[in-house]
Parts: structure tokens; sequence; C-alpha cells
């Protein structure tokens, strides 16, 4: 069962990196070991994001800078949290799909500073980053 819960994934918006010679995007295919790199804004108290911003400029903005190392870009929205009485633990999540671990490095690395500066324009909360294997489970 696929789960896609008011995910924004940037389509036209988005630079896919996945595009096949005659310049039309691929359907995005996550696959078995891809690196996933999520970027989670945790909630509190006085804790503001610019979903319009992450969205429009500052995704676009990473895309550019990872270039075709970046496979799949992905954003969600936090609108509950357990019930519909909870707070969202959230704000937002992006996702970034990578086939190796030296390629999200070596397209990160050089590239950090300008991403980093760019946070305080849509958001007054530090991210938190975790890295993972990407895991298929048989259908």
């Amino acid at each position: 069962m696929k789960l896609i819960s008011m995910t924004i994934i940037l389509g036209a918006m988005v630079l896919f990196s996945s595009c096949n010679q005659k310049g039309t995007p691929e359907t995005p295919k996550i696959k078995k070991n891809m690196i996933k790199v999520t970027i989670l804004y945790p909630n509190g108290e006085g804790k503001t994001f610019d979903m319009d911003y992450y969205a429009n400029k500052h995704m676009p903005l990473v895309a550019s800078l990872l270039g075709d190392s970046l496979k799949v870009l992905a954003i969600d929205k936090g609108i509950s949290g357990r019930t519909p009485e909870e707070e969202i633990p959230y704000l937002a999540i992006g996702y970034l799909y990578f086939d190796t671990l030296s390629a999200y490095q070596n397209s990160f690395g050089p590239n950090a500073e300008k991403i980093v500066n760019d946070i305080p324009n849509y958001t007054n909360t530090q991210p938190i980053v975790q890295i993972s294997e990407a895991f298929q489970l048989p259908e």
C-alpha cells in the first residue's frame, strides 16, 4: 500500500535530475539502497515556517546546487499530530534521495554554506537531519 499524506512533490517546480535525453521527466523511482536525507523541522512555541518560501525558493535552490546527484526531492507540510487535536510534531519535512552516500556528500559538502545560510529565510527552528538507507517492503 502506498501512502502519501499531504506530500508536496514539487513536480514541475522541482528540478529533477532523473530526466531522459529527450528532456521529459521520468517517474521518480525510489530504489532499495538509495540514500535518503530527511530534514525535520520541529514544531514548538514561537516556531515559524514559511512553506511558500521553502517549496518555491529553498528547495529549488537546493536542487540546483546538488545537481545531477539528487534523484528525488519531496516535502511534507505538517497538518496534524497523531489525532486532529494534537499539535504537529514537525512543521515540515524535506526528503532528498541520492544513489550513494558519496553522491550526497560530494554534492552537499561544497554547497553546505549556501544551503544552511538560506534557512533563516523560511524558519526560526533548527532542523534535524537524518541520513538513511532506503528499504523497500515486499509488495
